[in-house]
């Protein structure tokens, strides 16, 4: 039996991300976008993704940590 393939975590050819680091890229800008280019709290941001994508907050920060460099 063949195990299914999840193509949501198989990087972008384009720019190397994810559907879900995407989702956190893009609902990082519109949120500093709101709050006039101010930090975004880490809850109002993961509430935001989750909306997008289908994210655990364990998920969720590890994929954050990693963008931000944080090992």
């Amino acid at each position: 039996m063949a195990s299914q393939i999840n193509l949501a975590d198989i990087p972008d050819v384009r720019d190397g991300l994810t559907r879900k680091e995407r989702a956190i890229l893009y609902c990082l800008k519109t949120a500093q976008e709101e709050l006039g280019g101010r930090n975004v709290p880490t809850i109002m941001l993961y509430g935001r993704v989750v909306e997008l994508v289908d994210i655990s907050p364990e998920e969720f920060q590890i994929l954050l940590s990693r963008m931000v460099g944080i090992r």
